[in-house]
């Protein structure tokens, strides 16, 4: 068996994240502290022996092309790291990202190709997939997790038969009867690939994107597997999703660990230990390097270089690196981007209510900058770069968005 190559998909505005893909590409979102969220499918090629990787980016391309850059230095290992961009313009899809890079995709030196997608949360060795895929024989294999009924329509969905053969592939809809999700991999005979990308290209009525065009086409020309994952597996496609997915890893036996044998590689740079004031109190909580705890902290992720001052709370909550946290401040089922600073006995993420279940979390953009003594409600939005003078009251009520006023 010839090595297969893989392609990550990482050019898309993560439209959902909201105001924490604004200005900066999903894939290179900070996960679990000292993270990023493409460095859980980069490690797992490497993991899995996989030493042709190709990286397709789009938006904020600069962003993303210097943390690969960074990324594979600081990883040496004995592999090839491709950024692809769209040959003119943008990608218009999925399919269409691979489409415009198919001079790339025939020169590879493989029968079989592994897609991927640059914003998922795993630990998975491809190996077994690839080695399924040649078993079956297949054109195409589709890795796929089960999940609540109730979720299924977030995900493209398949129906499969006993021998794991797909009769179906549904992009999401509400209309789903299947729980057999699709993850985002893919596994393709590289010519079956390459005849699909063609025709789909052709077709005016077509949105060019796998999992609403390509894959359903798939089912009816060719042999199509679905391989089933039982793992730990999270798209991080929304502000809800990712800060579940962190109040995951800080459950008592959580379904996924960091630290588990797999290691995460990443570009993030070196930092001494964090430290802890002689009042500090940390319980439950993933705490990164650099940062100084003066107050408490309680069932939240820290990254890098956060400081949180004396009689400060930070409870369930996610704090993005040299962010601040000012004197007798609480912080409280939040998302707090880079270089926020709280200013002192501030209240954010006031509980109101109706405040209940994952979806009442504030979120403050990168770069905020609050006054003190502020109170700021559940479910609100401080948009990036709003400053001290942008807050016209004492009092923000929940569900407000803030912004910067025009300068």
């Amino acid at each position: 068996m010839n090595m297969v190559p893989a392609i990550v998909l990482a050019g898309g505005k993560g439209k959902r994240m909201g105001i924490l893909c604004r200005i900066r590409p999903e894939p290179v979102l900070p996960f679990a502290g000292n993270y990023r969220i493409i460095d859980f499918t980069l490690s797992n090629c490497i993991h899995s022996h996989i030493e042709d990787i190709a990286v397709m980016v789009d938006y904020q391309r600069p962003v993303i092309n210097r943390y690969l850059k960074k990324w594979h230095s600081m990883n040496g290992r004995p592999f090839s790291l491709h950024v692809l961009p769209p040959a003119a313009g943008s990608y218009n899809g999925t399919a269409d990202a691979v489409y415009q890079n198919l001079d790339y995709l025939e020169r590879l030196d493989s029968d079989n190709v592994l897609i991927l997608a640059g914003d998922h949360v795993y630990n998975m060795d491809y190996s077994n997939m690839i080695e399924f895929h040649n078993d079956m024989k297949a054109d195409a294999t589709i890795g796929v997790i089960k999940v609540a009924p109730e979720e299924a329509h977030r995900f493209g969905t398949v129906i499969v038969n006993e021998q794991n053969s797909i009769m179906e592939f549904r992009g999401k809809t509400v209309e789903t009867t299947s729980s057999h999700a699709s993850m985002g991999i893919y596994i393709f005979k590289k010519e079956f690939l390459v005849n699909c990308l063609m025709e789909d290209a052709g077709r005016i009525d077509s949105s060019h994107d796998f999992g609403y065009s390509l894959l359903p086409s798939m089912v009816e020309s060719g042999k199509v597997f679905a391989h089933l994952f039982n793992g730990f597996w999270e798209d991080i496609g929304s502000i809800n999703s990712y800060y579940k997915a962190h109040m995951e890893l800080l459950e008592s036996q959580p379904r996924f660990k960091i630290d588990n044998g797999w290691p995460v590689l990443t570009a993030s740079n070196s930092l001494p230990a964090y430290k802890t004031g002689r009042q500090g109190n940390i319980v439950n909580s993933i705490i990164s390097p650099g940062c100084v705890v003066k107050g408490h902290v309680i069932n939240s992720v820290l990254s890098p270089g956060v400081i949180v001052e004396k009689q400060a709370e930070v409870v369930n909550s996610v704090v993005m690196s040299n962010s601040s946290i000012g004197y007798h401040s609480i912080i409280n089922r939040c998302i707090l981007d880079q270089g926020v600073k709280v200013g002192k006995y501030c209240y954010i993420g006031l509980e109101s209510e109706r405040s209940s279940g994952e979806t009442n979390i504030t979120v403050l953009g990168q770069n905020v900058e609050t006054p003190d003594y502020l109170a700021i409600g559940s479910r609100c939005k401080i948009l990036p770069n709003t400053g001290v003078a942008d807050f016209d009251s004492k009092f923000i009520s929940a569900d407000s968005v803030v912004a910067a006023r025009a300068r």
